[in-house]
């Protein structure tokens, strides 16, 4: 697809994220419904035992979403692997690797070094877990319960992080983290795919524990904490928000100060769910964004898409080019599997403009009691395992 191209179909995608499709989505309507009434036959297959799911020897925590895109679900993993390595517990992550291009039903992307395998072959979020998470090993493969039992097998974890797992069923799950964008928790235009939730309100009663992100460091975002325990009773949320660790700049590797960004025109990129937070990060941060171009999510660069954002660059007087991190090990790269960053020679010879990801982070508030319940879960589940022999 040419740049013109992915740069229309990105402004669609955020038409209908937005809920602003209009007589669209009401002729998508139907198909909502349909969908609904899938998701119901689902849960009663399994329900009646017509599926099942398998449960690996450890505990399983899965970080998942009601929404599509933008809930913060892989800084999330980051972060409780994170705390759960700082409790001397080995943790592996299983994923299914979104949009990886290979056929091979499990794969191995880290063992707790630097990637094996290229961003295109791992898929971009396991990819950027792999590179910033030292010590915690990565599996990606589209059954998790394969890919957990290849985990457990060869990584010996004792606890398995699910990435996006909350609409899985093949993996039995002993905690489930649910991400809610605290801007917009339940979506915008309802069920997919006339709207974004994948599940309705409702399938919340499953989660154990919440987070709430892009809060603003408020504790209870909008009375957001009130809304759910009307919704679904009393389960623990955390809040949190998005801070911003500096720039990587993307030729050399080097890492820049967030304060570079200071009066500085910029011309901001993505192929996020919602690039548009890239620009209020940025602006918050003192740049003054001349413009956001906006590709579909998960979109893979290609040169020619380099070519249209250097030469808009250089055309509205920006001085840095300015991306998201995934979005920066999705560009064409140097070949290693472990450098994520983008070649020189990738770019226009007479772009002559510095192009830089931002790195930023997910941070907690107030997260003690939070971080004890989720604990508690995965010690009981650990009890549990021993006890019927799983263990």
């Amino acid at each position: 697809m040419s740049a013109p191209g992915a740069i229309r179909r990105a402004r669609l995608a955020r038409a209908w994220r937005d809920g602003r499709l209009g007589l669209i989505g009401s002729l998508l309507a139907p198909a909502a419904w349909a969908y609904r009434a899938g998701l119901a036959a689902r849960e009663s297959a399994y329900a009646r035992g017509l599926l099942t799911s398998g449960r690996l020897s450890c505990p399983v925590v899965s970080v998942g979403n009601l929404a599509l895109g933008g809930t913060g679900k892989t800084p999330t993993v980051e972060l409780v692997a994170r705390w759960l390595g700082a409790e001397g517990r080995r943790v592996a992550i299983v994923s299914r690797g979104y949009g990886r291009r290979v056929d091979e039903p499990v794969e191995l992307v880290s063992d707790g070094g630097p990637p094996r395998l290229s961003a295109e072959r791992a898929g971009d979020e396991p990819f950027l877990l792999a590179r910033r998470l030292p010590g915690v090993g990565v599996v990606v493969g589209a059954d998790r319960l394969e890919a957990g039992r290849w985990a457990v097998r060869h990584l010996r974890p004792d606890v398995v992080l699910l990435d996006d797992g909350f609409q899985q069923r093949r993996l039995r799950k002993d905690v489930e983290i649910v991400c809610l964008d605290a801007r917009a928790p339940w979506g915008r235009g309802g069920l997919f795919p006339r709207g974004t939730l994948r599940e309705p309100p409702s399938a919340l009663a499953r989660a154990h524990l919440v987070v709430l992100t892009g809060s603003g460091g408020d504790p209870d975002p909008g009375g957001l904490r009130s809304e759910i325990r009307r919704r679904v009773g009393p389960v623990p949320c955390l809040s949190a928000d998005y801070a911003v660790d500096g720039l990587e700049d993307l030729r050399s590797g080097a890492r820049r100060p967030e304060t570079d960004l200071k009066g500085r025109a910029v011309l901001a990129f993505a192929g996020i769910a919602a690039p548009e937070r890239l620009a209020e990060t940025l602006a918050a941060h003192g740049a003054l964004v001349r413009e956001v171009i906006a590709f579909p999510d998960h979109h893979r660069y290609e040169s020619r898409d380099l070519e249209t954002i250097a030469a808009r660059g250089l055309a509205v007087g920006a001085q840095l080019l300015v991306t998201t991190e995934k979005d920066a090990v999705r560009l064409p790269a140097q070949g290693r599997p472990d450098a994520g960053i983008c070649s020189a020679a990738a770019w226009p010879r007479d772009a002559g403009l510095p192009v830089c990801a931002l790195l930023v982070r997910l941070v907690p508030v107030a997260e003690a009691d939070w971080r004890a319940a989720l604990s508690a879960r995965i010690d009981a589940a650990t009890s549990r395992g021993r006890t019927d022999g799983t263990r």
